[in-house]
């Protein structure tokens, strides 16, 4: 589906984690987490032509002893089982499962670690990673939400054991609070966890309050329904920006959610399509001028079809920006 860029010019290009294989994971007709979103994803980078401006990075399986770092052996097997048995569901409904899905999401995580490694050996300035199953939600033992590996926690665990970086900045905008991935790191005063997410009393997953502070290392920003852009924008410039600058990341991770969009049918929160745009552009901002440009942002939700085009345009656009 997607063809490999080479690039000529002096600054490397943005990656795009990419792999057909990525629509196997068959959630059902009526899920709201279904293969629909990543072809919208490539219809929209295809028509902006963003597509011939990225460098696809092909994911291979990680390797599950680095999944065991972040989610327990007994949870993984049952994974695994599950599958192989041709259970529809696992841990709660809303995680359908179908025979492929325990392949796909070691893909998942995988397409994360590969862009990691892509950017510190230097093959990439940046990455994005339109993998599913998404991954923010998922507990040690438990998959939740449509999750069933943390593929951020993965990448970080990952940056930790082969790169040997220690200073990890992890912030993260889908609609829903990252539950999984501040329950793995909140007593790791090494890594920085900042969620702005709608506020648990009135969204899934009832986590995320400004009150869970870990060690001193996470930020929930929880934001009322109806709040929009100057909200966001508010949020990143009192909190995000300033508390990640004086954190001084070696690396930073983002956790991409487009279910903040107005049109999104999971939440009520009112962001534009330009407000994607603009939270890409700060973040990269960021790590152009604290970690030498190393940022890998992984897709977590995003229901609306046409909005997860326009989304994923604006914040590709973004990543890519002086690489033309």
């Amino acid at each position: 589906m997607f063809r490999r860029f080479l690039y000529n010019g002096d600054m490397p290009p943005t990656g795009l984690v990419w792999s057909d294989d990525y629509l196997r994971h068959d959630t059902g007709p009526h899920h709201p987490e279904r293969p629909a979103r990543l072809e919208a994803v490539h219809e929209g980078l295809t028509r902006s032509g963003l597509l011939n401006r990225c460098q696809v990075i092909t994911p291979s399986p990680v390797d599950l002893k680095l999944v065991e770092r972040v989610h327990a052996t007994e949870y993984i097997s049952q994974f695994r089982n599950a599958c192989k048995l041709g259970q529809h569901t696992l841990n709660t409904p809303d995680c359908a499962i179908c025979p492929a899905s325990f392949e796909i999401a070691c893909l998942a995580a995988g397409g994360t670690v590969a862009a990691v490694d892509a950017v510190m050996a230097g093959e990439v300035r940046n990455a994005f990673c339109p993998v599913r199953p998404p991954g923010h939600h998922a507990e040690r033992r438990a998959a939740m939400g449509f999750c069933f590996f943390n593929n951020i926690a993965i990448a970080a665990e990952h940056l930790r054991t082969r790169w040997g970086l220690r200073r990890i900045a992890l912030l993260d905008w889908d609609v829903h609070h990252g539950n999984g991935t501040q329950h793995h790191f909140d007593q790791d005063p090494d890594t920085l966890f900042i969620s702005l997410h709608q506020h648990p009393y009135t969204l899934f997953p009832g986590t995320g309050f400004e009150e869970e502070r870990g060690v001193g290392n996470v930020i929930n920003l929880p934001i009322v329904p109806g709040s929009g852009d100057d909200e966001y924008r508010r949020a990143f410039e009192e909190t995000v920006l300033p508390a990640t600058t004086a954190f001084k990341p070696e690396f930073i991770l983002g956790d991409v959610g487009f279910d903040a969009h107005y049109r999104d049918p999971l939440a009520q929160l009112e962001l534009t399509t330009d407000m994607f745009g603009w939270i890409a552009e700060k973040v990269r901002a960021l790590a152009d001028s604290l970690c030498a440009g190393r940022l890998v942002t992984v897709l977590e939700g995003g229901y609306d079809l046409a909005a997860i085009a326009e989304c994923t345009q604006a914040h590709v656009e973004s990543l890519t920006a002086d690489h033309a």
